[in-house]
């Protein structure tokens, strides 16, 4: 999940963007409201972390402006006031929850991902190509009968392209979402994940779930 997260402290944005980067997120940082409405203009993200209380142009301008272009990323709003009305504001203006500072990290995350699956409809935090299944609440992946152990890099992967079963992925689209710097086209990183996967995916499966589609990018799709 590629999460923009716009946050002026030093410290709580430090702490936040390695935490979630734990949690195999990958995120943006940004220090400024101007800077937050360009980035979520111009760049595709699956959610908006929202700091309120920014210098210039504060976190409720910003999300007034990204609504106002038609953008429906869901946003988190945070704020240290806990002012109600501010908070009423803020979720009028189309935020899509509130989270009052200070907060602890595990509620944050938890409210992301809940925040995440809504905005996709989901039901269940669940996964399921053929016989490949991935849990996203146990953060477990099962091939058949088999459980199968990965990283957290190599399981943001297989979640970002699970949850686009049949469509094919470009590249830059894979490290746009899974990785959260700069593309380099003539890197190979995305292919020696995917090789990695594969090994503990579709090695001695009956049938492959991971596929290359030459020139193009990769799929996830059962072959039965």
């Amino acid at each position: 999940m590629r999460i923009l997260f716009v946050e002026d402290e030093k410290k709580i944005s430090t702490l936040v963007r390695r935490q979630l980067r734990e949690e195999g997120f990958a995120v943006e940082l940004v220090e400024s409201g101007e800077d937050g409405v360009s980035k979520a203009t111009l760049e595709p993200y699956d959610a908006i972390i929202l700091d309120i209380m920014l210098p210039g142009v504060d976190g409720l301008s910003v999300l007034r402006a990204v609504r106002e272009r038609g953008i429906k990323t869901p946003v988190l709003l945070l704020s240290a006031r806990g002012d109600v009305s501010e908070r009423i504001e803020g979720l009028n203006l189309g935020a899509d929850d509130y989270l009052p500072k200070p907060f602890a990290m595990d509620e944050l995350i938890a409210r992301l991902r809940a925040l995440l699956r809504r905005s996709s409809g989901e039901q269940l935090s669940f996964y399921k190509v053929g016989d490949l299944a991935l849990n996203l609440l146990s953060r477990e992946v099962w091939r058949g009968k088999r459980k199968v152990e990965l990283t957290k890099r190599e399981f943001g992967l297989l979640e970002f392209l699970m949850r686009s079963a049949g469509q094919v992925l470009t590249r830059t689209q894979i490290q746009q979402h899974v990785w959260d710097y700069q593309f380099d086209p003539r890197t190979n990183l995305v292919d020696v994940y995917i090789q990695r996967l594969r090994r503990k995916v579709d090695e001695g499966a009956g049938d492959r779930v991971i596929h290359t589609v030459r020139g193009v990018g990769y799929c996830v799709e059962s072959e039965g």
